[in-house]
């Protein structure tokens, strides 16, 4: 029975009936991305064969079902996937393992979400990450001190300096009202040995969770940079132009500059259209040599530090 076989029932009436249908409809399909999520099902499922499966039209599923939850189906189905991510993270060896055992057919999806998703909250970063415990390990490398800082999420900070005070400055003026504290367990000492795998080049370095708050414009800058190949470089008017916005260089370059977690997200393999190298945040020694270790071309010149970083430094 539907409403045009009812034409003496009351308009109220009927409208609460096809209310009631709706809501029925959006639970259904709650329910089938809670269970592609739980079978680890990869990919996105097309609106339309969540539309065919409770009788409705695409469009019109898609209006009730933002309505009713708050989000779209994609955006709920990304934010149940991350969700079983952060599961996954707490119970798997390796955060490869966490990656598949969430759906995900590659870690650089996983990646993208666990900075939406699984970050601290742009009012807690905002807050100089007020309430948040950043644990921190350091070691030696060939490319100098490195020290790393981690949230209870993932890493949320990558820096290389000449000494743990220098570092330990830069990752108190970033968080300034965080509880940061030294650790050696055995999650942190991983993630170091992920880092450490980058700088020296390896193809297959460990994945590792990421924490960190962005825009959604820095979002899309940070997957194309995850995109480019190992031993490949982009200038940024080409990263510019593959998130869609061809006239924001100047923009990518503020992102690559403002990367707290460099070398995991290789904001190094992007340099000048021609040839030439950028200012980078670590100097561009450190670029030269990663991009060296990868099989990169080696870019030339020596161009000074991004405007970010020189603000950073002046303030």
């Amino acid at each position: 029975m539907n409403a045009a076989s009812l034409p003496c029932m009351p308009l109220f009436e009927t409208i609460a009936i096809d209310q009631t249908r709706a809501e029925a409809a959006v639970l259904r399909v709650r329910a089938l991305l809670d269970a592609a999520v739980d079978a680890g099902r990869e990919g996105r499922i097309p609106l339309q064969e969540l539309a065919t499966a409770v009788d409705m039209s695409a469009a019109h599923l898609q209006r009730r079902f933002t309505s009713i939850v708050g989000a779209s189906p994609s955006v709920y189905l990304r934010s149940r996937r991350a969700d079983a991510f952060r599961r996954a993270l707490r119970q798997s060896q390796t955060v490869s393992t966490a990656t598949f055992d969430a759906g995900y057919a590659a870690s650089s999806r996983a990646y993208a979400d666990a900075t939406r998703h699984l970050g601290m909250t742009p009012s807690v970063y905002r807050r100089g990450g007020a309430g948040v415990t950043i644990r921190w390990a350091a070691t030696d490398t060939p490319l100098g001190r490195l020290v790393i800082g981690a949230t209870a999420t993932g890493l949320c900070w990558v820096s290389l300096a000449a000494s743990d005070a220098t570092l330990l400055g830069e990752l108190a003026t970033e968080f300034p009202r965080a509880t940061i504290t030294h650790d050696t367990d055995e999650a942190l000492a991983m993630m170091l040995d992920a880092v450490i795998a980058r700088l020296r080049g390896d193809r297959v370095a460990p994945d590792v969770a990421v924490d960190m708050q962005v825009t959604a414009f820095q979002q899309r800058v940070l997957d194309a940079l995850i995109a480019i190949p190992f031993g490949e470089t982009r200038s940024y008017a080409q990263v510019a132009a593959a998130i869609g916005k061809p006239g924001a260089a100047r923009a990518v370059a503020n992102v690559c500059a403002t990367n707290r977690v460099a070398v995991v997200i290789p904001c190094h393999r992007v340099i000048h259209a021609d040839g030439s190298m950028s200012g980078y945040r670590w100097g561009n020694q450190i670029k030269r040599a990663l991009l060296q270790v990868e099989g990169a071309s080696v870019p030339h010149g020596d161009g000074a530090a991004p405007a970010a970083v020189r603000r950073r430094r002046a303030s």
